[in-house]
């Protein structure tokens, strides 16, 4: 019976701990945007600290941050964001802007991951009947794992797979490397950046 106890104590916390995690949206024109910066005229706006749950583990491992940004152009003529307008650090170093195809895959879930979840499979649940005098009559085995283990891992499968969907779109959406913002335009973005802390971020215009 402690075997049983133990097991089941050992799926449940591996359920909980080891689930994927959805995607939240960052939706970049929302954003309160406190930390900016101004150069001729063109204005940056930018946000860390934007993801969360696997995502957010994902980006301290790997060493990089996702940024949220906002651009407006008021310098009277158009500028290129990565050309033309480039991220720098306080020091003046410039800031590497990863692609967000390259940070889609830094920083995705791997759905292929919760596949260990089948090694629950030939986990059984033993029970004991006893009769009316206290006496053991009977242990019978229930298969829980058949279902417990390909459940989870599809289920979890899928979960990752729809969020690194959710993810990938709004990435690709907000796109902003090598986008032309035209005077007077204001655009939003978000960029990978290679970073472990929450450098202060300048923008240089040339």
């Amino acid at each position: 019976m402690r075997i049983i106890k133990i097991t089941l104590l050992l799926i449940t916390i591996a359920s909980f701990t080891s689930c994927a995690s959805g995607y939240k949206m960052i939706e970049p024109e929302t954003i309160n945007y406190i930390s900016t910066n101004e150069s001729d005229n063109v204005k940056l706006e930018y946000k860390y600290d934007l993801l969360h749950k696997k995502y957010a583990k994902k980006e301290e491992k790997k060493g990089m941050k996702l940024v949220a940004i906002k651009l407006t152009n008021n310098s009277g003529k158009d500028v290129m964001f990565g050309r033309d307008a480039k991220l720098t650090y306080e020091n003046g170093t410039e800031v590497y802007v990863m692609e967000n195809e390259k940070a889609f895959k830094t920083l995705k879930q791997s759905p292929a991951s919760y596949l260990w979840y089948l090694l629950l499979t030939p986990v059984n649940l033993y029970t004991t009947d006893t009769n009316s005098n206290g006496f053991q009559e009977e242990t019978s085995s229930t298969p829980i794992g058949l279902i417990l283990g390909p459940g989870l891992a599809g289920g979890n499968m899928i979960a990752a797979s729809s969020a690194n969907k959710k993810f990938k779109e709004e990435l690709l959406e907000y796109n902003v490397n090598g986008t032309i913002i035209k005077n007077g335009e204001t655009k939003y973005g978000l960029i990978g950046i290679n970073a472990d802390s929450f450098d202060a971020l300048k923008l240089k215009i040339e």
